[in-house]
């Protein structure tokens, strides 16, 4: 299959890969380093989904993502150790061989070179166990380079979806070159704006045609509602609010407050992210 072209404006997704991160072993920091990392550059996460380590579910999760036209993440599972199957599913997913980088090669044998000088031992490229670490740089067929600055073992793309190891350490430095290297002409000068009143008293229900207003009035603003029933200071609320480009979310912002005045909403603090 081919990967789908990027929009003007894409969404940004996440696909964090692991049975550890479902059994509850590993919590999962991806996430929110990747929309810190996205929020720096003016940009927002729009999902993520989480898979074990089941071949047949990582190749229909990685399907949907090389068609989504969205800018795809994907953490983990691109070692070279039984439970690893990413880049086999990458290349089931697209349909194609996956095979030897030449570069990835380069840079895997470089890796061993390195550890054989720290351990003061011979560098054989041809011992069993150096064969069998350049699986790492087996990729589908077309993948460029993710260069990794902690042990030069490579990630890898293909079109618009990314490939990086589990590890944070490894994978955050190279999910921002990714970014800063690869989509800088997306980068906002300022990041999306929220802003939002704390209602009291009120359901959503009550609420949700004022939202509803809102949204078609001014397009391309978000309408969010986050109702909370223990909050140690508000107690029993609604964060009522909007966002966007911040353009748009001041006159949206002024609309939202004057419909709740008008219904007779009683409001508390006002919020702005």
């Amino acid at each position: 299959m081919a990967t789908s072209p990027l929009p003007e404006r894409p969404a940004f997704g996440l696909v964090i890969v692991g049975d550890e991160i479902l059994s509850g072993k590993r919590a999962d920091k991806h996430m929110p380093k990747l929309i810190e990392l996205l929020a720096v550059r003016g940009l927002q996460l729009e999902w993520a989904e989480y898979v074990g380590d089941s071949p047949d579910r990582i190749t229909a999760t990685l399907k949907r993502a090389f068609a989504s036209g969205d800018v795809v993440f994907s953490c983990g599972g691109i070692g070279a150790t039984p439970d690893d199957h990413t880049r086999q599913c990458a290349g089931r997913a697209l349909g194609v061989d996956i095979e030897l980088h030449p570069q990835a090669e380069a840079l895997i044998r470089e890796r061993m070179q390195d550890m054989a000088k720290e351990q003061g031992i011979p560098y054989e490229p041809d011992r069993p166990d150096n064969i069998h670490r350049l699986n790492m740089g087996v990729f589908p067929r077309g993948a460029g380079i993710i260069p990794n600055p902690y042990n030069k073992i490579p990630g890898f793309s293909v079109g618009h979806v990314h490939f990086v190891p589990g590890f944070p350490v490894m994978a955050w430095p190279m999910m921002e070159w990714v970014l800063d290297h690869t989509y800088p002409h997306l980068f906002r000068q300022q990041a999306y704006l929220e802003k939002s009143v704390i209602v009291f008293g009120s359901m959503e229900a009550t609420l949700t045609p004022l939202m509803q207003d809102i949204e078609q009035a001014h397009p391309g603003v978000k309408v969010f509602s986050l109702p909370s029933v223990d909050h140690p200071q508000y107690g029993r609320h609604i964060d009522l609010g909007v966002k966007g480009e911040p353009a748009a979310v001041e006159p949206a912002y002024l609309d939202l407050l004057a419909g709740l005045r008008q219904i007779g909403a009683k409001l508390g603090p006002e919020l702005v992210r």
